[in-house]
């Protein structure tokens, strides 16, 4: 057994821990947690020994001075293993919330466990100890869409490609599956959910069942990007209430990114689904509820406390509201560039669309970071070709990366180019694009192709209550014009990162005037809680 996943607590330890929890006789063969069940408990074991079985994996024995549990314990979502008493024994039994006060208040114990945790988690995606079957192809948009919404909310699966998998006709005929209803999920071995969205699929896993959505929050965060699980983190630490509303997946853009080089603190770079992941983790551990699928349709503004309307009349009340809805990449001005999103047209490079393009060449529009660091990642096993409308690179992208572009064998930039049509039946198969500077019309038998480029703020949910700028993204503080505060109450100007109503505040990429850069947007985000702090005194 791996020591890192399953260490030992010292006698002192158990016993700091001890004074969270209590004692509990247990007998052999008794079943303390089951597949499924939620908000399940934290058990050290004191006596005897435990065997912990996750779907489809040979049991792990725990013994004394041992502990069970991963990050599902913080948030009480449904346990993806089974305990059973392999003896009788005891235990120490702490419930959720007496488990995170532990952790935040024993920073030694609380280092042991989330590393474990953390660890565990980790252990279970890499050898698909899930809950959760997807049946699908590789050449289907929705397939893709899954596989990212299970991937990005870090939750363990196991795929079965239709076209590759030679036992795929049994799962077919054990469940009434046909290949009209591809993809599909199988849901803890027992819900088959054909083609879902990713709100069933949220509902299917419990994701959100832990959520009290009927109390008045202090902050109320709409979106989990870098600049939203700042907020969350900063704001849960100092004990604030914190929900977080998001969409879609967590990470925003910042999540799909292959490698992010100029964080602070990382100097070898670290994939934006890493850095996101650990921060919605830290998130989670100070106390902060996400709510995973669950899109902001309005904003109730026209009295306080404001509100978040989702699922039609559903209304979520809070005292402030920081808005990091964020913005998401232009889609190509082409007639058909729909009907190829997700099967050759994509918007994040990460590892799941580099082994769709492995081996073949790939176009990326767009010359910003992103689209920089998406060149770089999948130079490693394809040709890349970047398109830009504009002469060069330098104007939008950092120098290292620039650099790295110009001495990679594997990636050619065209300038003064654009794409003018995609041509191909169930998968992108041709592009053709214009070059400008020749005036040629070029045709390449390309299937990928990544568009990174330009940026639409997610505000149409706020629907006429804040001021904006002509491009939709939201101003705040010294921005903000006399005639865009003619609903302002209070004698003070609106802080730095306020909107034009008191105790609505925006950042990151949704906000006008913003850097476009991780580390602004997570500084924005931890500052906008010192000002939520002076927002909720007034």
């Amino acid at each position: 057994m791996d020591s890192r996943l399953f260490p030992f607590l010292t006698t002192e330890q158990i016993a700091r821990a001890a004074s969270h929890g209590h004692p509990r006789k247990v007998s052999a063969g008794e079943v303390l947690v089951e597949l499924g069940d939620a908000m399940p408990p934290f058990f050290i074991v004191v006596a005897g020994a435990l065997h912990i079985t996750p779907e489809r994996v040979e049991p792990i024995v725990v013994t004394p001075g041992q502990f069970t549990g991963e990050v599902n314990i913080l948030t009480g979502r449904r346990s993806l293993v089974r305990i059973r008493a392999a003896e009788d024994g005891e235990v120490i039994e702490l419930e959720r919330d007496a488990l995170r006060d532990l952790i935040q208040s024993d920073s030694v114990l609380g280092e042991v466990l989330m590393r474990a945790f953390i660890l565990r988690r980790v252990e279970m995606i890499a050898t698909q100890a899930g809950d959760v079957v997807l049946v699908g192809s590789n050449l289907c948009a929705d397939t893709l869409r899954i596989r990212e919404f299970l991937t990005r909310n870090g939750h363990p699966f196991k795929t079965i490609d239709i076209e590759r998998d030679p036992d795929v006709q049994t799962t077919l005929d054990q469940f009434n599956i046909g290949i009209d209803d591809m993809p599909v999920l199988i849901c803890r071995g027992e819900l088959v959910l054909r083609n879902p969205t990713n709100e069933e699929i949220a509902d299917c896993l419990g994701l959100n069942a832990s959520i009290d959505d009927t109390r008045v929050r202090d902050v109320i965060i709409v979106g989990a990007g870098p600049a939203g699980l700042a907020a969350a983190v900063y704001g849960a630490s100092e004990g604030l209430d914190v929900l977080v509303l998001e969409g879609n997946v967590p990470g925003g853009q910042a999540g799909s990114s292959s490698r992010i080089e100029n964080y602070l603190g990382f100097p070898t770079g670290i994939s934006g689904q890493d850095l996101t992941g650990r921060a919605f983790v830290q998130a989670e551990k100070f106390g902060a509820e996400i709510m995973i699928a669950k899109a902001a349709r309005q904003l109730t503004c026209d009295r306080r406390p404001y509100a978040i309307v989702i699922d039609g009349e559903r209304r979520l009340p809070a005292r402030a509201i920081i808005i990091a809805s964020g913005a998401a990449y232009r889609r190509l001005s082409i007639i058909n560039a729909s009907q190829f999103e997700g099967v050759g047209v994509y918007h994040g490079a990460t590892h799941m669309e580099a082994q769709l393009c492995r081996g073949e060449e790939v176009i990326i529009v767009g010359g910003g970071n992103a689209a920089g660091q998406a060149a770089v990642f999948l130079a490693e096993n394809s040709r890349v070709h970047i398109l830009v409308r504009g002469s060069g690179l330098a104007d939008s992208m950092s120098r290292y990366l620039i650099r790295r572009i110009e001495n990679h064998p594997s990636i050619t930039v065209h300038t003064h180019s654009e794409i003018e049509a995609l041509e191909g039946d169930l998968h992108l198969e041709r592009v053709r694009w214009r070059d400008r500077t020749r005036d040629v019309v070029e045709t390449w038998n390309v299937r990928h192709v990544f568009v990174m480029t330009g940026a639409v703020p997610a505000t149409r949910w706020l629907d006429g209550c804040l001021a904006m700028d002509g491009k939709g993204f939201v101003r705040t503080g010294p921005d903000l014009a006399p005639d865009d505060l003619s609903e302002w109450t209070l004698d003070r100007p609106p802080y730095l990162l306020e909107t034009s109503l008191p105790g609505i505040f925006a950042v990151g990429d949704v906000r006008a005037g913003n850097m476009k850069r991780v580390a602004s947007a997570v500084g924005e985000g931890a500052n906008a809680i010192a000002l939520v702090h002076r927002a909720l005194k007034e």
